[in-house]
């Protein structure tokens, strides 16, 4: 395996994993509302991402056929993320009047 794509690979993973503490950490934070619905929304993607970034590190056993999934899952996903990122920013700045 090459030894750069498992730096990179656990590196990921570990940022994944800290965003998924404080995506639960912040939670009860949050107040109700659209906002609170949709944090629920982002922690479940940030979840399907930990899940997706945890095969890397075993891409070189899996076929070909598994590994297009799983890329194509976490690039989808990631859009649909920055997507709703932006929304929800969006929704916060113009609840604040700016």
């Amino acid at each position: 395996m090459n030894p750069l794509f498992l730096i990179l690979s656990v590196s990921a993973i570990c940022v994944m994993l800290y965003a998924l503490y404080r995506v639960i950490t912040l939670r009860d934070k949050i107040p109700g509302g659209t906002v609170k619905g949709t944090w629920k929304v982002l922690f479940w993607m940030i979840a399907i991402f930990a899940a997706g970034y945890l095969t890397t590190p075993f891409f070189p056993y899996l076929p070909q056929f598994i590994k297009d999934i799983v890329v194509g899952v976490i690039f989808l996903l990631g859009a649909i993320f920055v997507v709703i990122v932006i929304n929800l920013f969006s929704r916060i700045v113009s609840e604040l009047g700016f």
